[in-house]
Formats: structure tokens, sequence, C-alpha cells
């Protein structure tokens, strides 16, 4: 996932930002308004919602994810937030966790953290509070209570179909059997069959942890062309496509080169190499653009 332009701090004061926080007058929801009325749900409309490529890139990142009830918010003085982006407000948020996720450290009842957020049309501070969020952070080291978001796009309205498709997405990493991270393709070779219009394409794929994985593209005479995932050392030759949101879809989307590398060719000659290319712009738009809506 592309960097945020934006890096937040590591929470290493966080008792003395807010005691300067609260300071400013009005900046501090009350008790009252916390503990009144019903949650507000907030949750995006899937036209707005992340991606499944946006959630799979978040989870492989963040080191703890989860839902929290956010309980309060103080807005830092700007002397105390650098590198805020102009026009956003950084706000110090106090919240309860709801579901962890995935963490590898032990964590209470309640985090708290900080996100930098757009005030709204109107130019009033946002309100965040009484509201549920999925989260992806890492934790802040020496402060169990404190996280550190990937970004301010790492704070997520929940909801039920985010939080379903958050799960699947985390189970899915977890399998035994998902597809490592793809980081190149190695060697391609394409041959002619004995009637017109008859080839067949395999491109090995390399991988993170090395694991052997290829793609194949078969082409006959008055057929639709047929292609699919291998993975092993011998190409399968009824190898299907991967499945929508899934991680193999994900890596191969997300992950492969938009064009052949130079030197992945095992042939010299024009014909093989324009065979290959084709085959290879055949199953990028077979899977699809890499959607995401989140930095």
């Amino acid at each position: 996932m592309p960097a945020h332009p934006m890096i937040f701090p590591k929470i290493r004061m966080v008792s003395a930002i807010l005691t300067a926080a609260l300071a400013v007058s009005g900046c501090a929801t009350s008790g009252m308004e916390r503990g009144s009325g019903q949650p507000i749900s907030a949750e995006l409309p899937p036209e707005r919602a992340p991606t499944y490529a946006d959630l799979v890139d978040h989870a492989l990142q963040a080191e703890i994810v989860g839902v929290v009830f956010v309980d309060d918010q103080v807005v830092v003085p700007t002397e105390r937030a650098p590198n805020l982006a102009p026009g956003r407000v950084r706000l110090y948020v106090e919240s309860t966790i709801q579901r962890l996720l995935k963490s590898p450290v032990p964590l209470g009842e309640s985090l708290n953290f900080l996100v930098d957020k757009m005030p709204n049309q109107d130019g009033e501070l946002p309100r965040i509070t009484r509201q549920a969020f999925v989260f992806f952070a890492d934790p802040v080291p020496g402060q169990p209570g404190s996280i550190q978001l990937l970004s301010s796009d790492s704070l997520i309205p929940a909801g039920p179909m985010i939080e379903a498709r958050l799960e699947q997405v985390l189970n899915q990493l977890a399998a035994g059997d998902a597809l490592p991270a793809i980081t190149g393709v190695k060697d391609v070779i394409s041959v002619a069959g004995n009637l017109a219009g008859e080839s067949e394409t395999q491109m090995f794929i390399q991988t993170s942890t090395g694991a052997p994985v290829s793609l194949s593209v078969v082409r006959r005479p008055g057929m639709e062309p047929q292609w699919g995932v291998s993975l092993g050392e011998i190409v399968d030759q009824d190898a299907l496509p991967p499945a929508p949101e899934t991680i193999a879809w994900y890596r191969f989307a997300c992950e492969l080169p938009e064009q052949l590398p130079a030197d992945s060719y095992l042939q010299n000659d024009r014909a093989s190499r324009r065979q290959a290319q084709e085959d290879y712009a055949f199953i990028k738009r077979e899977l699809g653009p890499c959607e995401r809506r989140l930095d």
C-alpha cells in the first residue's frame, strides 16, 4: 500500500497532550453527551466503503485490528500536532474495545489514539463520539493502552457489512494455503500448436517465500482462451482462475507488474514474445482492476 503522506507521530506523551488539549475551552465532549442516546450508526454505503484490496492492504500492514466505540474526543492544539496536513484537525480519542480481531500483545478494555479529520462542510469540528469504528493500527511500545493508526483512513465506520468482510479477509490471510506475496515474473514461454490459432503460454511467478506458482493460457481454434493458476512445480492443464475476493485474486490483480519484464522471456523470436504479451494482457483484463479507495 502506498505510504500515507502524513505520518502519525508515536504517542509518547499522551497524558501531556490530553492535559494541554483539555485546556482549550469547549473542545471535549461532555460526560452527559457520551452517556445519552443510542450509538450512532454510520456504516459507509457499498459505493464508498473500502474495497476488498483496501481491507487486505490494511490487514497485512496492521499488527492490531479490531472494533472500538469512541467515548470521547479532544482537539489537539496545532502547536502540539506535528505533520498536521493543512485544513485538518488532530483529535485525541478515548475509546472502548468492542471486538479485538488481531493483536500480538494483550490489550485492556480501552484504547487511546490520535486521528486527523477534516472539518465538515460548515467548518464545524468533526464529531466521532458515540460511534463504532473498525481500526487498523500498531502498538505503541511501553503503552498498552495506546495505539498508532496506520493512517487517517485506518479508522472506518463499523457495521455488519464491513465487519463480516474484514473477518473473511483475516481468516483467508491466516489460512495455511494462503498465496504468498508476488515479487515478479521470472520465466515466460509461449509455444504455438499444430493448428492455426493454437498456442499455450506459461508464466512462472516469483513469490516472497519461493513457493512455485505459474500462470497458463491455452488457446484453441474456435474456443475462448482458457487460463488458470498452478501451485506447484508442475503446470496443471486443468488450472482455473482465482475466484474474486480471495487472497489469490488479490496477489495477482494487485501485485503482478503491468507488463512482462523484458528479461523474463525464454524465447527470442517475435511471434512467441508477442503471443506471451497478448496472453498476459488477457490475464490482466480477466483479473480486473485492483481498486482502492483508501490511502
